[in-house]
């Protein structure tokens, strides 16, 4: 079975210990980068007792990776609270990736036009390790204010954009994910999650998307479909909202073959 780099949820000590050889990571780098990542959204800075604590690192070693992230641009000290935000540097590593992604800059119009449509948020997804992340999102107008917006992230097992995710990855690299994913999660938890996954495969080889009806979260309703683009790379897109904005038949019905015939538009796009 083939081997991907998928960057398990261990601490960086357990990680770089169980899989340093094999993915040679230079660990100096995983750390500064662990220390990036310890960031979440909608909250504020950060002090090295708290990276520390997220990323398993001694407090020494965090504390001279703060400074030379500083120094870099890649965080901004806070002198009155003493601790570290985000910096300058990231944004423009952010700008760069976006920028570069033919895909998400033909979707636009098309995600654009199916929220219009919908009266619900549609977005565009890539994944991050085992999460999807919004790199692009489309809104209605008069629409309630999105819960989810650019840089959000869904579970890949539980949600329909993750779900299409899968279906649309090649044999080897699918199976190899979905064995670390069961691993992780356990044999009670991968029953369900195995079942979500064949339901949802069936339903996209049929129909060309998959629903997820309040499996990530009681209160999200879901549709999503693959998208390959021409260089083989794969993303997703998904529509959704609550239950008392959508229902399950308006979901199947209307909603999801929309849905299905924008993914495959953005695909053609993509390669013209």
């Amino acid at each position: 079975m083939a081997r991907i780099a998928v960057l398990e949820r261990k601490s960086v000590p357990e990680l770089i210990a169980a899989r340093g050889d094999d993915l040679r990571l230079v660990q100096g780098l995983a750390r500064g980068l662990a220390v990036l990542r310890a960031f979440r959204p909608d909250e504020g800075a950060l002090s090295n007792a708290e990276i520390s604590r997220r990323t398993g690192l001694p407090k020494p070693t965090v504390s001279r990776l703060t400074q030379t992230l500083t120094v870099l641009g890649y965080l901004a000290y806070v002198p009155r609270l003493a601790r570290y935000a985000l910096g300058p540097a990231v944004v423009a590593l952010c700008h760069s990736l976006l920028a570069g992604m033919p895909s998400r800059i033909v979707a636009r119009p098309v995600l654009q036009q199916l929220a219009d449509f919908a009266r619900l948020p549609v977005s565009l997804g890539a994944r991050d390790q085992f999460d999807m992340v919004y790199i692009e999102t489309a809104r209605h107008a008069q629409g309630h204010p999105a819960r989810f917006d650019l840089g959000s992230r869904l579970p890949l097992e539980t949600t329909a954009m993750g779900r299409a995710y899968f279906w649309a990855l090649p044999t080897d690299e699918r199976e190899a994910l979905l064995d670390t994913l069961r691993i992780q999660r356990g044999p009670a938890a991968w029953r369900r999650i195995r079942a979500g996954l064949e339901r949802a495969f069936d339903s996209i080889a049929k129909k060309g998307f998959c629903l997820s009806l309040g499996d990530w979260r009681a209160d999200v309703y879901g549709a999503g479909a693959p998208i390959v683009a021409a260089d083989g790379t794969v993303l997703a897109i998904n529509c959704g909202g609550p239950p008392f904005e959508v229902s399950a038949e308006r979901m199947e019905m209307v909603i999801g073959p929309r849905l299905a015939h924008s993914a495959a538009l953005i695909a053609q796009r993509a390669a013209a």
